[in-house]
């Protein structure tokens, strides 16, 4: 199925083409690991997992995917000099070399994110690298020397900095954001990684080394340049190492366009000679309760907060992907509540196709489409295709769920259906694609809550009924109503 993807670089939805025949080669930013990933973070990369899911499935391609692990910038420096009871509780102690407290630091911080994202469906096994910044040192260097060569970087006090009035002659500065070239002053450098101005400044490409900083030895033309590396360098040379160029896809929240992707295809194209990718694709950001999360806000959350609230990742991963990713996601607690009653019903249905039949997925014929399955499928892959709609896509399922029930199938349509959602599976992670081991003791408390439910709707008193049916779904079990009798089943 054609795939089409909104393009930040043409600000344009385009038919998306690999520029070779069946391989997409896609880049994320990933990580930088000083710190627990928050909730934030995990859009972004909740987002590329479906980009790349959606390719696999839908699109039927094969992808290279690469996410990099940024493990030496301003934040994690500064923070692997800090000694604090983290470093002793979880690291041991401290040493003496600057680069070995770095090098430990962001490796705990690591091991952190990939446990977290494995949590929230992510699979490891779909990465096709996840290079470290650290190990790349030497080709952001060779590629340093290229752009210095080309004429479109210069040496200040031993760092290195890209020309951008120079590039912006040659070429244009500003592809993904507009920029402010009016208050532009030549010459004014940007030495921190981050920065929120927008306007117009020379970036670092590498820093001078400074005293209890790791460094790594650099000479340029017989000047000793030792230092570190700049934030954006890294990601130019893992992609031309790990990808070639130019590549198919690279994603980041919006929060990315500029500096770091205005910064990656200036000094891509001037040190490389071609811009590093052909689709620009950005999530936009997450909100908690309305507003923007913050610390101080007290709205600020990392996954471990939220799973010590009881939350089931995967809820969180079907919230935060039921909202389309262009659009603003605003996080409230009410509206995980409501992506886990709607992602299990789904599931209730897929137990439901399961009920008196032997169907083991394992032996299912996956070549067998039937008519009615196969439009569903097409409504919802298409609604998929068409730049990742996920809230249509579910609404067009929810719909058809609505119309109806597993005993209206013939069994080769139980037997599609099963099939659809072992597809559907692969791209949201939501759900059990097997029949329901069911519990044989159901606690006493429950049965309670049933009993006063069978009560209520023997009073026609629905309000109240469908109040204790949510209240036992949040306490993961299922009620079915007869016409005088209620099944229980646990989730």
């Amino acid at each position: 199925m054609q795939i089409n993807l909104y393009n930040s670089l043409t600000r344009l939805i385009e038919e998306f083409k690999p520029i070779k025949e069946n391989l997409v080669r896609m880049y994320s930013c990933g990580p930088t690991v000083y710190n627990y990933a928050h909730i934030g973070n995990m859009r972004a990369f909740l987002f590329a997992d479906l980009l790349q899911r959606v390719l696999r499935t839908v699109g039927k391609y094969e992808v290279n995917w690469v996410m990099n692990i940024t493990n030496i910038d301003d934040k994690t420096i500064r923070d692997s000099k800090l000694g604090s009871e983290l470093w002793k509780k979880e690291m041991g102690e401290q040493s003496s070399s600057p680069l070995e407290n770095l090098l430990k630091f962001t490796k705990y911080y690591e091991n952190e994110f990939l446990k977290d994202i494995s949590l929230l469906g992510i699979d490891l096994n779909h990465f096709f690298a996840m290079p470290k910044a650290t190990e790349y040192i030497d080709s952001m260097q060779k590629l340093i020397l290229k752009i210095i060569d080309n004429g479109f970087a210069y040496i200040s006090n031993g760092s290195v900095y890209f020309n951008v009035m120079k590039w912006n002659e040659a070429d244009k500065y500003g592809k993904l954001f507009n920029i402010d070239f009016e208050n532009f002053k030549a010459g004014t450098r940007i030495d921190t990684d981050q920065y929120e101005r927008e306007q117009a400044n020379d970036f670092a490409l590498w820093k001078a080394k400074k005293e209890d900083e790791p460094y790594w030895e650099f000479r340029i033309d017989e000047q000793i340049c030792d230092g570190r590396p700049g934030w954006h360098i890294e990601c130019s040379a893992m992609e031309a190492d790990l990808l070639k160029l130019p590549f198919d896809i690279h994603t980041g929240g919006i929060d990315l366009k500029f500096p770091h992707h205005e910064d990656e295809i200036a000094q891509s194209k001037a040190g490389y000679g071609v811009e590093p990718t052909a689709v620009w694709c950005h999530n936009e950001f997450l909100e908690v309760e309305g507003t923007k999360m913050s610390k101080s806000a007290g709205n600020f959350f990392t996954l471990r907060d939220l799973l010590d609230k009881d939350i089931d990742p995967i809820d969180i991963r079907f919230a935060i992907l039921s909202a389309h990713y262009s659009s603003v996601f605003n996080f409230t607690f009410d509206g995980i509540t409501a992506s886990r009653k709607a992602r299990l019903r789904v599931q209730d249905f897929i137990y439901s196709l399961f009920e008196g039949q032997e169907f083991v997925p394992e032996k299912i014929d996956y070549s067998l489409k039937t008519e009615l399955i196969n439009s569903l499928r097409n409504e919802v892959f298409s609604h998929l295709a068409n730049n990742l709609h996920t809230p249509k896509a579910l609404a067009s399922l929810f719909s058809w769920l609505n119309n109806h029930t597993s005993d209206s199938l013939s069994n080769v349509e139980k037997v599609d259906l099963i099939i659809f959602f072992s597809e559907i599976n692969n791209i949201f992670v939501a759900w059990d694609i097997k029949k329901q081991i069911k519990e044989n003791i159901i606690p006493q408390e429950i049965v309670d809550l049933a009993e006063l439910r069978l009560k209520a709707r023997r009073e026609k008193n629905f309000k109240e009924s469908d109040i204790l049916r949510d209240k036992l779904l949040d306490l993961g079990y299922s009620i079915k109503d007869g016409k005088d009798s209620y099944t229980l089943e646990k989730m």
